[in-house]
């Protein structure tokens, strides 16, 4: 693994974007084209920004998967993460290809397999991630489930994860949050080529040093990062405030 550590958020994100658009490129001239997975949340907003407007990216070759979705509300809401998206990557860069998880789907199971399959019909060539304050990765909250190979799971969401979605200001109280989501497995996470963590603000700096220095196990859904063979974690003066061996901040 590597971890970056940057002076605040706008530099950390131009540099996370920039090694992004680097896999992107890459991708589209080994292959023809770029499967990407992406993830939201307040975290993600100075990444995005900065990787849509990166020179030289055929975006009319790009695959988007997303990480997850809450079960039960409509992609006109403010938190819905299909409307994050269409607003703050796919409308900007013109990708045509996308695969949402619908979380007003009849039955998000199926929902979730047929998008699953799509997923899996060829390997993903890099995956955005962020932490969660409370570890997880995608809406795997812990104890997260390190075994199972379906790609999307249902999950209910812990209180904590929960508080989070309020605090980032997406609902108004803890009752309007759903309590199940469609979330992206660890292990389907993990097979993509290259993981990109982006992990600004001092509310990340437990988790992410219980990413980077804690036990690797189900409590800590993020520290099974640390097991991938190319992942970077992007981090700013605040998020890494809490780690034991300072990483020297990076120029």
């Amino acid at each position: 693994m590597k971890v970056g550590v940057f002076g605040d958020k706008v530099s950390l994100a131009q540099a996370a974007a920039e090694q992004a658009a680097k896999a992107i490129r890459g991708a589209i001239a080994e292959r023809g084209r770029a499967r990407i997975i992406a993830a939201t949340g307040a975290s993600q907003f100075e990444f995005l920004e900065a990787l849509t407007k990166m020179a030289d990216i055929d975006w009319a070759k790009v695959e988007l998967f997303h990480l997850d979705e809450y079960i039960g509300l409509p992609m006109n809401h403010p938190a819905s993460f299909r409307k994050y998206l269409m607003e703050r990557l796919i409308s900007k860069t013109g990708i045509s290809r996308y695969f949402f998880l619908d979380g007003n789907a009849p039955n998000p199971a199926q929902m979730a397999q047929r998008v699953g399959a799509e997923l899996n019909s060829a390997p993903i060539d890099v995956a955005f991630v962020g932490i969660g304050e409370n570890g997880h990765l995608a809406f795997n909250d812990p104890p997260a489930d390190f075994e199972t190979q379906q790609p999307y799971l249902i999950v209910d969401l812990d209180e904590a994860c929960r508080r989070q979605q309020v605090g980032e200001g997406w609902f108004k109280d803890v009752s309007e949050v759903p309590a199940q989501a469609v979330s992206m497995s660890v292990r389907q996470i993990l097979k993509a080529r290259e993981i990109i963590a982006v992990v600004p603000d001092a509310r990340k700096a437990r988790a992410a040093k219980a990413c980077l220095e804690g036990e690797i196990g189900p409590q800590s859904p993020a520290s099974i990062l640390r097991k991938h063979g190319n992942t970077t974690v992007y981090l700013d003066k605040a998020s890494s405030s809490l780690l034991n061996e300072p990483v020297p901040a990076a120029k």
